[in-house]
């Protein structure tokens, strides 16, 4: 098969929730050392935004968006750890805390965001979902952090960006520690209006601009 014909499989394998499919899928893309950060982009993780998209207009239901949850992780379950062995002896690119914030289950975007970081030499605290604000700050001054990097899917749960920029401001941390946001109802215009040093529509985008931060230091 040819790349674009293996990201097609891959893609599908997840919509359909196949799991055991993704996972050859993803031990093949190893084994042919193909670009695995394209795979995610073009294949597993392309397949997992279509899965969010059929939930979101109602053609999904919650057994078919578990199963294609599920199927990408058997992908990642593999693809992880051989880019992390890719990336060894590398010095580190910087330092991230990242997660989504209190509030907010969704999680999917932030994992590939978190993916990406690794895999392109940074070290990442993934914190997970549903995180308290006050963690970020405590979590990215444990680890003398470059960046906070904030996912927020809901429109309800995005305040809680800002709120976490202003904590930095209060502690005097503001500056020293940068703050990347994402999620399906934040832009560019709305991560300017907080203050915050970058914004990420996707996780190739999101890479883009922590580079780009900490490049600028």
């Amino acid at each position: 098969m040819t790349a674009d014909e293996q990201y097609q499989a891959q893609r599908e394998a997840v919509i359909k929730g196949r799991k055991d499919q993704a996972r050859e899928l993803a031990k093949a893309a190893i084994d042919e050392k193909m670009d695995l950060l394209e795979c995610i982009e073009q294949g597993f993780g392309a397949g997992v935004r279509e899965v969010g998209d059929l939930w979101e207009a109602g053609e999904y239901f919650l057994p078919e968006l578990v199963q294609g949850a599920d199927a990408m992780k058997a992908a990642m379950d593999l693809i992880q750890p051989e880019l992390e062995a890719r990336n060894q002896g590398k010095k580190s690119a910087g330092t991230v805390v990242i997660g989504t914030v209190k509030g907010d289950i969704h999680d999917i975007g932030k994992t590939l965001v978190a993916t990406f970081l690794e895999a392109n030499g940074f070290e990442v605290f993934d914190l997970g979902k549903d995180v308290p604000l006050e963690r970020f700050v405590e979590k990215a001054r444990e680890e003398s952090a470059d960046i906070i990097c904030l996912s927020a899917l809901l429109t309800t749960t995005m305040t809680g960006q800002e709120k976490i920029i202003q904590m930095l401001g209060q502690e005097g941390l503001k500056g020293r520690i940068a703050v990347l946001v994402g999620g399906a109802p934040v832009n560019r215009s709305y991560a300017k209006e907080i203050g915050a040093d970058g914004y990420g529509a996707n996780a190739v985008e999101a890479l883009d601009e922590a580079k780009k931060i900490v490049e600028a230091r």
